[in-house]
């Protein structure tokens, strides 16, 4: 047996070493290429971006080649139902990132590719049990499942985006799984990963930096999902949740990436599948880093992920607790090094008053606006405004409406900022504020729009009271005079 998994291994490596050259050229010649933008692409010349297929065919090789060298292997692959639908499942996410290489699939297209591949590997027997046997087990095991599968396939396709990272951090992964495998004595799971480990070894010759080569979606797609599947058949042999742990932080750098990615986001307000320069890679490559560098920062990364991982499925049972919350204490400390600020302004919002402090600000703004509301006069208007401006952090007011100027102006104006609200008509309010006030954007923002809103109504509806007063003043007079008229004669 160890002369077959060596023959796989081996096997893959030398195939990926002449096939990947091969792919090369024929993606050159069809012109499949990623051109750079010098935004997120900054590779200097046009290069293939379909490398996936040189892996796939690769790790097909290396079974053919093994089988051909009078090896049995098929007595400890998974035969059967089993079989059949991970190789259905593999072949849908391959497919789904081949067609988005060659014609750029939309996010919702990309993602229904990986639920159907996902949904596939499940009903063929992945499945990641909460504890096995509970009565509502399958309503957790479903769509823990799905997400589990469809977030390490999309991880791999995020950190995608430096020369050999993806398929680097790949070969760690593939290399713990097969460690593990080996300890747990799983000969199938053991067969299935070495091959892709000698894949993506021979891959690395042409796609670390400066790359000739890049994965492509074909490529990471497949190579997330596949060892997604993986992870999920390592821990089964836990029949709880626990035994995900190892796995998850076998895979800790893209699962982490993509997680703080869909959070950061979210924050933001951003479109969660939008692309941008804040990946864990992009941060490290603006510290300075050479992309080299980078990766083989991340790879490091990955090699103690790798033993964390390695720990806790052989301890888990006595320190396996501990082992979890020192890799999380870990990734936390690195994230925060990273210099993520959207997480700083999260805890400053909620944990430091600020969440507060806009609460504050809105509800003093209603105040504010409905006093200017209430008013009926231009005179009640300018009341309102002396009410307010010093509660928002302003040293002065001056109004300019109707004819009249209303003022209440600091001390030291050369020591002030001006903010002019036009209203309607050359009349306007300007706002004083001193230099060394603190600034605060939503009450200053705030303040002046409902100043201006408001203002603009009020002066407005102001007019149109004179004009219907004057109109019937002048209907008074006339009626008047007309009975006068009316007595003479």
């Amino acid at each position: 047996m160890p002369y077959v998994l060596l023959s796989l291994g081996l096997f893959g490596f030398l195939a990926a070493l002449n096939v990947t050259p091969l792919v090369r050229d024929l993606a050159v010649r069809f012109g499949i290429v990623d051109v750079p933008d010098n935004r997120r692409k900054l590779h200097r010349q046009p290069i293939p971006r379909v490398g996936g297929i040189a892996i796939f065919v690769s790790y097909l090789l290396a079974f053919a080649a093994t089988a051909f060298g009078f090896l049995d292997i098929h007595s400890v692959l998974p035969r059967g139902p089993m079989a059949l639908g991970l190789l259905a499942a593999l072949l849908i996410v391959f497919a789904t990132g081949l067609l988005d290489d060659l014609i750029n699939l939309r996010p919702w297209q990309k993602l229904l590719g990986q639920l159907l591949a996902a949904v596939t590997a499940y009903a063929s027997g992945v499945q990641i049990h909460l504890f096995r046997g509970h009565p509502l087990e399958v309503w957790f095991s479903l769509p823990f499942t799905l997400i589990w599968l469809i977030g390490c396939t999309n991880a791999f396709n995020l950190i995608d985006g430096l020369d050999g990272l993806a398929a680097g951090v790949g070969l760690f992964a593939t290399i713990t799984t097969i460690i593990a495998a080996l300890t747990q004595h799983d000969l199938g799971l053991c067969i299935a990963t070495i091959p892709l480990a000698g894949c993506l070894l021979g891959f690395l010759r042409y796609n670390f930096n400066p790359a000739s080569i890049f994965l492509g979606d074909c490529g990471s797609l497949s190579i997330g999902f596949f060892l997604g599947v993986c992870g999920v058949l390592w821990g089964q042999k836990s029949a709880t949740l626990v035994g995900m742990a190892a796995p998850l932080m076998a895979m800790a750098i893209p699962l982490l990436d993509v997680c703080v990615s869909i959070f950061r986001r979210f924050l933001r307000n951003q479109p969660i599948f939008g692309a941008d320069r804040r990946h864990i890679h992009h941060l490290l490559l603006d510290r300075g880093l050479t992309p080299r560098r980078v990766a083989l920062l991340l790879y490091g990364i990955c090699a103690i992920g790798a033993a964390f991982s390695l720990l806790q499925a052989g301890f888990h049972s006595q320190f396996g607790g501990l082992i979890v919350i020192l890799f999380c204490v870990s990734a936390w400390i690195g994230v925060q090094h990273l210099g993520y600020s959207e997480f700083g302004l999260a805890t400053r919002f909620f944990f430091k008053g600020t969440f507060r402090q806009i609460i504050d600000v809105q509800f003093r703004l209603e105040q504010f606006e409905r006093s200017l509301v209430q008013a009926r006069s231009l005179e009640q208007c300018w009341l309102g405004l002396q009410k307010g401006y010093a509660d928002f952090g302003f040293s002065g007011v001056r109004m300019h409406a109707q004819g009249q100027v209303f003022e209440q102006t600091p001390e030291g104006a050369a020591e002030h900022c001006q903010i002019r609200i036009p209203l309607r008509d050359s009349q306007y309010v300007n706002l004083y504020r001193s230099f060394q006030a603190e600034v605060d954007p939503t009450a200053l923002a705030g303040f002046a729009r409902v100043v201006q809103t408001v203002m603009v109504t009020n002066l407005q509806k102001f007019e149109t009271q004179v004009v219907t007063l004057m109109e019937a003043e002048n209907s008074t007079v006339g009626g008047t005079a007309d009975r006068h008229l009316t007595a003479r004669l």
